[in-house]
Parts: structure tokens; C-alpha cells; sequence
């Protein structure tokens, strides 16, 4: 995320409101995300129809390393898991892109999947870019 890319471990530290995750907190949470979506649309790609369960987004940012992380290193875990998804896409068989399974008790395809990983890290770009670091 470019947006990111420059930025010190003040920065990286920063919260624009006291209970809100700081901007390295939500970069590791975009990770986790799309981690999880990814494993999601793999299975499900690969035929498996076990249900997938849900997962807590503010566990994972309360026991996760970001806080302690150096500002590079979550950019760079951010670069190394944004190529691992675009390889796995790339990779799909256009019979894989229709199947579906379940999520978080939600029925889901492999395509609706691709499409959310994508539009959560936009969300979260935004909310960088506004809150964060828009007039700093």
C-alpha cells in the first residue's frame, strides 16, 4: 500500500481517536483479512464443502504483533500476502471462479471472495487516507 510506504513509526503508531485501531493495526488487519478471505476462496475453489467459520476482527488485531512491528516489516508482510492472493487467483480454472460454499454461515463463491478482498482493503485505504493521514 503506497500510501503507507515513507511513513515512520510515529506514524505507524497513530490513532485519529483513542478506542480505534492504530494505522499499523489496521494494515495487520487488512492482512488478516485477506489471509482468511484467500483460504476461504482456496477451499472452496478446491471442492472442499466443509464450513468455514467466522473469526473476530478485533481478537485478531488485540493478538497480533502489529503494535510491536516495525512500520517496514508489516509493509512488507502487507506485499508478500497481497502477491500470494493474486497468484492464487491467477491460477483459478474458470469452473473454480462459480463454485460456492459457506462462511461464516453464509453461502459464498469463490468470485464474491476475490471481490472482497478487494473492496476491504479499498474500505480501509479510505479510512487511512481520511482519517489518518489525509491532513497530516
Amino acid at each position: 500500500m503506497l500510501l503507507l510506504s515513507g511513513r515512520d513509526e510515529s506514524d505507524g503508531g497513530y490513532r485519529y481517536a483513542p478506542d480505534k485501531w492504530s494505522a499499523k493495526e489496521v494494515l495487520g488487519h487488512v492482512c488478516d483479512t485477506e489471509r482468511i478471505f484467500a483460504y476461504r476462496a482456496l477451499r472452496i475453489a478446491r471442492g472442499d464443502e466443509t464450513p468455514l467459520a467466522g473469526f473476530e476482527q478485533d481478537d485478531y488485531v488485540t493478538n497480533g504483533p502489529f503494535a510491536a512491528a516495525p512500520m517496514a516489516e508489516i509493509i512488507e508482510d502487507y506485499i508478500a500476502v497481497r502477491r500470494a492472493t493474486l497468484t492464487l487467483l491467477r491460477n483459478l480454472s474458470e469452473a473454480a471462479w462459480g463454485r460456492r460454499g459457506v462462511a461464516s454461515n453464509n453461502e459464498v463463491s469463490v468470485r464474491a471472495l476475490a471481490y472482497m478482498i478487494a473492496g476491504h482493503e479499498l474500505h480501509h485505504r479510505r479510512i487511512l487516507e481520511d482519517k489518518y493521514f489525509g491532513g497530516r
